[in-house]
C-alpha cells in the first residue's frame, strides 16, 4: 500500500518538519496544475520500497498557492518542483516534470536513508571523522567523481586517490592495522597536484585535511605535513605544476602547527562567496611544512552543500574564464 505525502499546512510546521525528521522529500505543487498532481503519486510510488518513512524519513507536499511564504523561501517558479533535504539543508532540487532527474534524485534519497539509518542503528556517525561539521552544512565529499579524479606526482608505493576520500579511520590512529598505505606521499618533491570534478555543482564552506606522518626530529626523510596550499575553482582538468604556480588562485591557504588537532586533522574555512556554484576543484600542495622532500595527506572533507546534477556533456566548456 502507498503511504500518501504528509500535507504541510504552515511555515511553522514545515519548520518542525525539517527539525524533526534528518531526511524530507518535498512536493511543491498547485491544486490547478493536473501535472503537480500526477507528480505527487509518482512520487509517492517511488517511495514506496523505500524503508524509514516516519523514522528517518519524511514524505511533504507543500500547495504553493497557498504557502507562498514557504514557495518565495524557496525561489518555487515550476510547479511541480521536488526538493531533497537531508539535515534541514538542501541536498537536491528539480523543477518540472523531469523524469530523468527525478531518478537520480530517488537515487540519490535511498543512499542517503540507508547512511541515516546505519547511522541511526550505530548511534554514531557511520564513518570516520576528523573534526567536526560546521553548524548547517554537510559533507559533500561524496559527490567527488572519483574514476575522473587525477593525482599528480605520487609516490606508487602509497595509496592512490581513493583512500584520500575513504570514509574509514586512517590506520596512523587505529595503531597501524592494516597492510595496505591508507595516505599519500608526494614523490620526487613535497608538492602533490589533486584535481577533483564533481557530480553536482557545489557549494563549499569548508576544507578539512588529515595529515598523520610519523613523528621523528632527527629523521628529515620523512613526509611533513602541507604547508602552502592553493584551491583553483571550475577548471575542466587538472593543471600543470608551472601552471599552478603562477596562476593566481582562488583561495590561498598557509597552514601552522596550531591549525592541526590531535586527530591530525585541520578544518580550513573557504572564502564562501568564491565557492559558489563549482564543478571542479583543483588542490595544489606547494610545499610541505619542514625541510623533508615529502608530503603526505591521510585524508580529505568537503563541506558545504550540494546542488542540482550538472550536465556532464557542458563540463569542458567551463572553468576559462578570467579569475577562474
Amino acid at each position: 500500500m502507498v503511504s500518501p505525502a504528509v500535507e504541510v499546512k504552515s511555515p511553522a510546521e514545515w519548520s518542525s518538519l525539517l527539525d524533526a525528521t534528518k531526511i524530507v522529500v518535498a512536493q511543491f505543487y498547485s491544486p490547478s496544475n493536473t501535472a503537480s498532481l500526477e507528480a505527487i503519486h509518482i512520487l509517492e510510488h517511488h517511495s514506496q520500497g523505500i524503508e524509514g518513512r516516519g523514522t528517518v524519513l519524511e514524505l511533504a507536499k507543500v500547495n504553493v498557492d497557498e504557502l507562498k511564504a514557504i514557495k518565495n523561501a524557496y525561489s518555487i517558479t515550476t510547479v511541480p518542483t521536488t526538493m531533497l533535504f537531508q539535515n534541514g539543508k538542501e541536498i537536491d532540487k528539480v523543477a518540472g516534470d523531469n523524469p530523468r532527474r527525478l531518478a537520480q534524485l530517488v537515487e540519490k534519497l535511498k543512499r542517503a536513508v540507508d547512511s541515516a539509518k546505519t547511522e541511526q542503528a550505530s548511534g554514531s556517525s557511520s564513518s570516520w571523522k576528523g573534526a567536526a561539521l560546521p553548524r548547517g552544512y554537510v559533507d559533500v565529499t561524496d559527490q567527488v567523481e572519483l574514476n575522473r579524479s587525477e593525482l599528480l606526482n605520487v609516490d606508487t608505493e602509497t595509496g592512490g586517490v581513493r583512500v584520500l576520500f575513504s570514509t574509514e579511520k586512517p590506520s596512523a590512529l587505529s595503531g597501524g592495522k592494516g597492510t595496505a598505505k591508507d595516505w599519500v606521499e608526494s614523490d620526487t618533491d613535497d608538492q602533490l597536484l589533486l584535481f577533483m570534478p564533481f557530480q553536482s555543482m557545489l557549494k563549499l564552506h569548508t576544507l578539512q585535511i588529515t595529515s598523520l606522518p610519523p613523528t621523528d626530529d632527527d629523521d628529515d626523510e620523512l613526509p611533513t605535513r602541507p604547508k602552502t596550499i592553493k584551491l583553483f575553482v571550475n577548471k575542466p582538468h587538472n593543471l600543470g605544476f608551472d601552471e599552478a604556480e603562477d596562476l593566481q588562485a582562488t583561495q590561498d591557504i598557509e597552514l601552522s602547527e596550531s591549525d592541526w588537532n590531535k586527530e591530525g586533522t585541520a578544518s580550513v574555512p573557504l572564502r564562501y562567496v568564491r565557492f559558489q556554484n563549482i564543478n571542479s576543484l583543483v588542490l595544489f600542495v606547494a610545499n610541505g611544512d619542514g625541510d623533508s622532500d615529502k608530503v603526505r595527506i591521510d585524508r580529505l572533507r568537503l563541506i558545504g552543500e550540494s546542488g542540482a546534477t550538472r550536465d556532464m556533456g557542458k563540463l569542458e566548456k567551463i572553468g576559462d574564464l578570467p579569475g577562474e
